[in-house]
């Protein structure tokens, strides 16, 4: 097969839901195939492309990704202005009208294709409305997997049921336009183009489902995908505090771009850092405004600011550079919500990692870490609180004390497989795409 001649003149529409947990891995995608010579058109809401419009020397790195808006139907902005374009920040009861608007964006979807043309489109698992624009006009559409949810459901909904029963309900009984999450998700499945479906997943992780149900056809792992370390204006004071640290000294502390503790939480996260006695970055995040407290000031402890200061134990930030502080060879732990984007991202940099999962998929991906051997959890599930005293345990169980050597040695030995092996793992991918627009001509 002559697949230089094949990837250059291939063009791929690429279209993720309308949420940063699924735009980022989407884009992560695009960046590698667009290496390979395919020309992209990712295409999302303008408040969604946002943040990849601000990346610095967009133009000049990635020539090969085009940035498309998709505009909501106008007879939803009174509810739903176009800041609200995004799950980011969105009020909670607006979450069914989002995505009702986005079901209703077929036909400007379909307006795109016509204009665009391209040979394959790329999806989602929310929308089987891009499936049918595709076909509709004879192009072959894939479905591309962010989490390790949807991969789990396709071995075993019973495990799925007994382990989170809150998530089950929400896949099962939440229904827009007469579909409910899970029925989106199987018709995704089921529509892929020649039953391939990616998976933001790597072999290894594979390994550890077992065989499929031959429903879902060939799920072909695209590896972590996870974020490179890049350089951002402001970078240079946590750098520089880092960089005094001594190597796996310091815990990283987020918990993501839509996860929130609540107050009392904040406060037994702040204790427990203190009790650890490991230096710490700490992202403090709250709720788009909405959250009653208004600075970092009145949500931490009375002091907690003045005494790590003193004693340079801890940066509070309200953003970070992740990639960059998990890469950085001071970085010794990563507290984390265990989103799937960020699971990824501490094993893929060496970080162990010290699992607070709070929803949603997350409570799936902290068990897959704490088996994989990269990751202990901390007990907060279900009527289960954080404490101070759980907190500071697991911390320094992770990034200091004997009984954790195991969990930073098998941190890193996985870290330096999946580097080894990403390049291939994500050359196969390639090769099934090339393979299925192919025989598609034929």
């Amino acid at each position: 097969m002559e697949s230089n001649k094949q990837e250059k003149s291939m063009s791929i529409v690429m279209l993720p839901y309308l949420a940063h947990g699924h735009v980022s891995p989407f884009y992560e995608l695009a960046k590698r195939l667009s290496i390979k010579g395919f020309h992209i058109y990712f295409c999302s809401t303008p408040i969604c492309l946002e943040p990849i419009r601000n990346i610095n020397h967009f133009d000049h790195d990635h020539m090969n990704i085009h940035l498309i808006d998709l505009q909501l139907p106008s007879s939803f902005h009174q509810e739903l202005p176009p800041h609200y374009h995004s799950t980011t920040n969105l009020p909670p009861h607006l979450v069914k009208t989002l995505l009702a608007a986005f079901d209703a964006s077929k036909p400007a979807f379909s307006d795109i294709l016509k204009t665009l043309r391209p040979e394959l489109v790329i999806y989602d698992v929310f929308q089987p409305w891009a499936v049918e624009a595709a076909r509709e006009l004879n192009i072959e559409a894939v479905l591309f997997s962010t989490s390790v949810q949807s991969q789990r459901i396709k071995y075993d909904v019973t495990y799925l049921i007994e382990s989170n029963k809150e998530l089950m309900e929400y896949l099962l009984e939440n229904s827009v336009n007469g579909l409910t999450p899970i029925q989106r998700f199987f018709q995704c499945v089921t529509s892929s183009s020649g039953h391939v479906v990616l998976v933001k997943s790597s072999t290894e992780i594979q390994a550890k489902f077992g065989k499929p149900a031959d429903v879902f056809g060939d799920l072909v792992p695209v590896g972590p995908l996870v974020q490179r370390p890049q350089d951002h204006d402001g970078d240079e004071k946590i750098m520089d505090w880092l960089n005094k640290k001594e190597a796996s000294s310091v815990v990283f502390v987020s918990f993501g771009s839509e996860s929130f503790l609540s107050q009392e939480e904040i406060e037994e996260m702040a204790h427990g850092l203190e009790l650890s006695n490991v230096d710490f970055i700490w992202v403090v995040r709250f709720h788009g405004g909405h959250n009653n407290v208004k600075t970092i000031h009145e949500a931490l402890p009375q002091g907690f600011l003045d005494r790590i200061q003193i004693q340079g134990k801890g940066l509070i930030l309200d953003w970070a550079p992740q990639a960059k502080i998990l890469a950085h060879t001071s970085s010794g732990g990563f507290v984390s919500h265990c989103g799937w984007n960020s699971t990824l991202e501490g094993m893929m940099y060496g970080v162990p990692i010290i699992a607070i999962p709070q929803g949603g998929d997350q409570p799936l991906n902290a068990t897959l870490a704490v088996d994989m051997g990269v990751a202990i959890e901390v007990p907060a599930r279900g009527e289960k609180k954080i404490t101070r005293q759980e907190v500071a345990k697991a911390i320094k169980t992770v990034v200091v004390e004997e009984q954790g050597k195991e969990v930073r040695r098998r941190a890193k030995e996985l870290s330096e497989n999946w580097k080894k092996k990403e390049d291939e793992e994500f050359h196969v991918a390639v090769e099934k795409l090339l393979q299925l627009v192919q025989q598609s001509k034929n």
